[in-house]
C-alpha cells in the first residue's frame, strides 16, 4: 500500500526491452562496495535492518541481510527475515488474474459487475463500464488514495463492505482521464478471485504463486507473528525519535499490501519475473509470456515533474502505470517496478529486463531514500556509469522537504487566531458525525474537553484541542497516525450543518484522505 507515515508513494517505475545486447556489456557480480554502501545509508538514513536481493543473467547473485530485526535488540536480518513489501503486493495480485486468464476463466477486459456481481460505484456509467482493467490502472476518477481510512488503520470494516462503500465515494475526475493511485480497487480486484475460483485471494496467492515457486517463508498476513519468528518490525519517527510501533494488520485489504516477503523468496519471484513466466529451474509456467508482456504495457500515462536539483538526472522521458508495475526509463533503458509502504516498512522491487537484472531492497523503517539510493548505485554499476552519491542526493531531498514541511506548519501556526474562540459551548459539537462511505464518528466530551472517534477504527481515538474559531486539531492518542484538523460549518440557526478535515502536515501520506470526508450530523432519535 499504501501505504507509509510520512511520504510513503504506493507507485512506481518500470520497463522492458531487448536482452542479448546488454547482457553482453554489463557485469554479473554485484558493487564492490555494495555492503559499504548499505550500510552507510542505513547509517545516513536511520534505518535499522534492510534485505537485499540482486538478480543477474537467471542468477540470485545477492540475497542478503543486513543490520537488525528491531530496534535496540542485536537479532540480525537475514535473508529470510520477512518485511511488509506493501504496495509490491499489487503485482502479485496481477499475477493471479493472469493465470486466470490463461485459463480462460477471465479478460482484463471483463466488465467487472458480470463478475462481481452488485458491483456499484458512484456514477451509474462508471458501474456499467469499469473493466478489471480499470480496477489496475489508477484511471477510476476517484481522488489520490480516496477511501484508504477504511482499512488505515486497520479498522474492523470487511473486504466485502468495503467494496459495498464504493458507491458513495464522490468521483475526483471523468473516469479514465486522470491518474489518481488509489488502493481500494486493487482489493477489489483481488475479490474477483474467490468469485471466479471459490478461492480466497489468500488461499489462491499461497497455493498458485508462493508454492510452485518455492517461496515458503512468505504469507498474506502478520496477524498470527508469534515470538522467534524471523520477522522484522516496524519503525516509525515519533516526535523526531525512530521507534519500534505495532505491526499494522492489513487483511481487510489484502490484494492491495498485505504480502509479507523476505529477500531470498522475493529474489525467486524477480526471476520469474524476468524470465516472463516461465520458471527457472524446471520446464512449466506461472503464467504466459503474453501476459507478461500485457503486464508490462503501458496503459496509464503518468505526470512527469521535475525532480529537485540533487536527483535531476533521474527525471525519465515517459513515465506509465502498467498492470501492478510502473513504467520509466533511466540512461536509455526501460525499467518495470514498484514501491511499497505499510506502517514502519517500505520497499522496491526494479527489474530492467534489457540487463536481465533484477533488484529488491526491503526496509524496517519509512524512508525512501535508503532503498533508492542503494537501486541507483546498483543500477549504474551494472550500466557502468560513472559514481554518483545517491545517498547524499536523496539525504538532500528528504532535508529541503522536511525543511519545507516544517516552515509551512510554522507559518500556519503564526497566522491562526490563537486567541480566538469557538462559536459554540464545547458540548455543543459533541455528538455522532456520520459520512457517507466511512461511517459512524464520534465526538464527546472528556475531562472538559472533546476526544473524537472513529468509530471502526479502534486505534484512531484523538483530543480535539482548538486551533481557531470553529476548527480544532485532532491529536491523535496513537503517534502514527497524522493528525488532522476539523472545521465545522454551521447553520444560521448556530446548529451544525457538517464538519470536514484535512491533514496538518504537508508531508502526511495520502492514505490518510481526511479531506474525503464529508461529516454529517446523526439524526437525533
Amino acid at each position: 500500500m499504501t501505504l507509509t507515515y510520512l511520504k510513503r508513494t504506493a507507485i512506481v517505475f518500470v520497463g522492458i526491452i531487448f536482452v542479448g545486447f546488454a547482457q553482453a556489456q554489463s557485469p554479473t557480480t554485484p558493487p564492490a562496495d555494495l555492503d559499504a554502501y548499505v550500510a552507510s545509508s542505513m547509517k545516513t538514513f536511520n534505518v535499522p535492518g534492510m534485505a537485499v536481493a540482486i538478480v543477474k543473467d537467471d542468477k540470485i547473485v545477492v540475497a542478503k541481510g543486513y543490520g537488525v530485526r528491531k530496534l535496540g535488540e542485536p537479532t540480525p536480518v537475514d535473508e529470510f527475515t520477512l518485511f511488509g513489501i506493501g504496495s509490491n503486493t499489487k503485482a502479485f495480485t496481477t499475477a493471479a488474474l493472469a493465470t486466470l486468464i490463461d485459463e480462460g476463466k477471465l479478460s482484463w477486459d471483463d466488465p467487472v459487475y458480470r463478475r462481481l456481481p452488485g458491483f456499484v460505484m458512484y456514477d451509474p456509467y462508471v458501474s456499467h463500464e469499469m473493466t478489471i482493467r480499470d480496477l489496475l490502472t489508477h484511471r477510476s476518477g476517484m481522488g489520490l488514495g480516496e477511501g484508504d481510512l477504511l482499512f488505515w488503520p486497520h479498522t474492523t470494516y470487511t473486504r466485502e463492505e468495503i467494496i459495498y462503500k464504493l458507491r458513495f465515494m464522490k468521483p475526483a475526475s471523468s473516469f479514465r482521464s486522470h491518474y489518481a493511485y488509489d488502493n481500494l480497487l486493487y482489493m477489489t480486484a483481488g475479490q474477483i478471485i474467490p468469485a471466479v475460483t471459490g478461492t480466497s485471494w489468500d488461499d489462491y496467492i499461497r497455493q498458485h504463486i508462493f508454492t510452485p515457486l518455492g517461496m515458503t517463508h512468505s504469507n498474506v498476513s502478520n496477524a498470527h507473528i508469534k515470538p522467534g519468528d524471523d520477522v522484522a518490525f516496524p519503525h516509525s519517527r515519533m516526535e523526531g525519535k525512530l521507534q519500534v510501533i505495532p505491526f499494522e494488520i492489513l487483511d481487510n485489504a489484502g490484494p492491495a499490501g498485505s504480502i509479507n516477503s523476505c529477500a531470498a523468496d522475493m529474489a525467486k519471484w524477480v526471476q520469474l519475473q524476468l524470465n516472463r513466466g516461465k520458471f527457472i529451474d524446471r520446464d512449466g509456467r506461472l503464467f504466459s509470456e503474453q501476459r507478461s508482456k500485457e503486464m508490462w504495457s503501458p496503459q496509464t500515462i503518468l505526470p512527469i515533474g521535475d525532480p529537485p536539483p540533487a536527483l535531476a538526472a533521474l527525471r525519465p522521458n515517459f513515465a506509465d502505470y502498467a498492470l501492478g508495475w510502473g513504467l520509466r526509463d533511466y540512461h536509455g533503458r526501460k525499467l518495470v517496478g514498484h514501491t511499497g509502504g505499510v506502517g514502519g516498512f517500505v520497499s522496491r522491487v526494479m527489474l530492467v529486463p534489457e540487463e536481465n537484472l533484477g533488484v529488491v531492497v526491503l526496509t524496517n523503517a519509512e524512508e525512501d531514500g535508503a532503498f533508492d539510493s542503494i537501486l541507483f548505485h546498483v543500477l549504474d554499476h551494472y550500466f557502468k556509469l560513472p559514481a554518483t552519491d545517491w545517498i547524499a542526493a536523496y539525504k538532500s531531498r528528504e532535508d529541503t522537504q522536511e525543511k519545507e514541511a516544517a516552515e509551512t506548519m510554522k507559518k500556519a501556526e503564526a497566522a491562526r487566531a490563537a486567541a480566538s474562540n469557538p462559536s459554540l459551548p464545547l458540548e455543543k459539537y459533541a455528538g455522532v458525525y456520520n459520512d457517507a462511505w466511512y461511517g459512524p464518528i464520534t465526538i464527546r466530551t472528556e475531562n472538559a474537553g472533546l476526544v473524537i472517534t472513529f468509530d471502526h477504527t479502534p486505534t484512531m481515538i484523538g483530543n480535539l484541542q482548538p486551533w481557531q474559531h470553529d476548527t480544532f486539531k485532532a491529536h491523535w492518542r496513537d503517534r502514527t497516525i497524522e493528525d488532522a484538523f476539523i472545521t465545522f460549518a454551521l447553520n444560521p440557526d448556530g446548529s451544525i450543518d457538517n464538519a470536514k478535515m484535512a491533514a496538518v502536515s504537508p508531508l502526511a501520506d495520502f492514505s490518510f484522505d481526511y479531506q474525503d470526508l464529508l461529516l454529517k450530523p446523526a439524526e437525533k432519535k
